[in-house]
């Protein structure tokens, strides 16, 4: 009967946390559960985008592929600012620390951290080929770490691989499993995680980048052609949807045309 009274007690406190810890996504109202702190994963970002940018040295500031990175980024930056003031969400970012770095690397990549720390790779730039390509990009990465995709994955990665354990708990006793959830977390490693909701992340942020490019003064309609070129990217080799953690090129750019009336709302030539 004690064990009974004490279990139903711990359920109550775990089932208050969790309830505790749901927020709503910024734009598409989603509501998500989030377990660590966004401020911990802010200041793990601080070191972790450092120790990448020591081991991947970053373009010169005085090259034209940095300039563009840097300017893209900050018209965006300037955007999401006002974006999540004007709609009262103003905390979500009041620890960001915006930097933007361009990496030579043939690979057709770009991520953002959570606080703003944000690195393309020279290898998405034939692709993007636009400043108006590029915004799509940017906005898109830009929006996974407003949305904090990145902590749902490493709550959820926390669950499943560290046994529920606390990030700074996890950091102390695995730190090396730790460092790499966080990698993967973010689109910096490379894991099938939980497909579900990775393509449903994918997909959130497509719409959140296409009103934020839209209020830094990008076309969305430019994303269409964007995605387009990223299909035939891909060589038609993409694998089946079930087993990706994104969204189909046909899914994908369909989504998008749906969005777009309401993306084109928030677009001032």
């Amino acid at each position: 009967m004690l064990f009974n009274r004490h279990f139903r007690l711990l359920t109550i406190i775990v089932t208050f946390s969790i309830f505790s810890c749901v927020e709503k996504v910024p734009i598409t109202g989603r509501k998500q559960l989030s377990l660590v702190p966004e401020s911990d994963l802010v200041n793990m970002s601080l070191t972790e985008y450092q120790k990448f940018l020591s081991e991947h040295k970053p373009l010169q500031i005085n090259d034209s592929r940095a300039q563009l990175v840097k300017s893209v980024g900050e018209k965006i930056q300037a955007a999401v600012i006002q974006f999540m003031n004007e709609k009262g969400y103003g905390d979500r970012i009041k620890d960001y620390q915006w930097e933007f770095n361009t990496v030579e690397d043939p690979i057709v990549n770009a991520w953002c951290m959570p606080g703003g720390k944000v690195v393309v790779y020279t290898g998405l730039l034939p692709v993007t080929q636009t400043e108006e390509g590029l915004a799509v990009v940017m906005g898109h990465e830009i929006a996974h770490a407003i949305a904090r995709h990145g902590n749902e994955r490493m709550s959820q990665g926390l669950l499943v691989q560290a046994g529920g354990l606390a990030l700074q708990v996890a950091l102390s006793e695995k730190p090396q499993e730790t460092q790499n959830l966080f990698l993967q977390s973010y689109g910096i490693g490379s894991t099938l995680g939980v497909l579900k909701y990775s393509r449903n992340h994918e997909s959130e942020a497509d719409k959140m980048g296409l009103v934020f490019s839209a209020i830094a003064g990008y076309d969305p309609n430019v994303a269409v052609a964007f995605w387009e070129r990223m299909a035939a990217q891909s060589g038609g080799q993409q694998v089946p949807e079930f087993l990706s953690t994104h969204p189909s090129d046909q899914t994908r750019i369909a989504d998008i045309k749906a969005f777009l009336p309401e993306a084109m709302s928030y677009y001032k030539k």
